[in-house]
């Protein structure tokens, strides 16, 4: 039953991306000029992320700080929506997670899947794939997700080993079912920005999961 509900959840991935770019096309155009007219730099930002079974690919996003700002000011961290590296245009796309629309290609390619645990950079919060404790790398079983069970629950609100256990809770209890709701729970989410960004007493960034 797990391994028909697998071949389904990626005829779903397929299928709806395609689908999903052509119906969004006009406002990932509007968003890709906005971008460009309103900041230097490129439209979309790539970032190396750690995906299914640990392989390292590169996530797309469209930009929403200024170039390099991994490498400036609070570095990975971003606290609030006040942090100056962040555009006039990414402060909306944060708000809604439209930066999240190009991640849609990474679906095609196979890298991602409509829903899954989030993808982590390469070096937080375990250095590489191999340091993530052994309980932790369940959450690497199955595709990276545009959205998944912790973006429609606890979002960034809690640290990142209590966000990996509701990772691995996906993981133990997946069915194109759950996928379903989790992908209806985003939709109404989207555009409300609670838990977007960490707490203070969290070492955490907005998004970077």
């Amino acid at each position: 039953m797990r391994t028909t509900n697998l071949f389904i959840k990626r005829l779903i991935d397929l299928v709806g991306s395609l689908i999903g770019i052509v119906i969004i096309s006009p406002i990932l155009i509007i968003i890709a000029v906005a971008i460009k007219i309103t900041s230097k730099g490129p439209v979309l930002f790539t970032q190396e992320r750690i995906g299914r079974n640990g392989q390292v690919f590169k996530i797309f996003k469209f930009r929403t700080m200024v170039v390099n700002a991994e490498k400036i000011g609070d570095g990975l961290s971003v606290k609030s929506e006040n942090d100056n590296r962040i555009t006039k245009i990414g402060k909306m796309l944060r708000a809604t997670s439209l930066d999240e629309l190009p991640q849609l290609f990474n679906v095609i390619a196979g890298q991602m899947s409509l829903v899954g645990p989030r993808p982590p950079v390469t070096y937080f919060p375990y250095e590489g794939f191999r340091e993530y404790p052994d309980w932790a790398k369940k959450r690497f079983a199955m595709r990276p997700g545009v959205t998944g069970l912790t973006q429609v629950t606890v979002r960034n609100s809690v640290s990142w080993d209590d966000r990996i256990i509701v990772d691995n809770r996906y993981i133990d209890n997946f069915s194109i079912w759950l996928d379903i709701k989790i992908l209806f729970s985003t939709v109404f989410k989207l555009f409300k920005s609670e838990n977007i960004y960490m707490k203070t007493d969290n070492k955490n960034n907005k998004k970077s999961g």
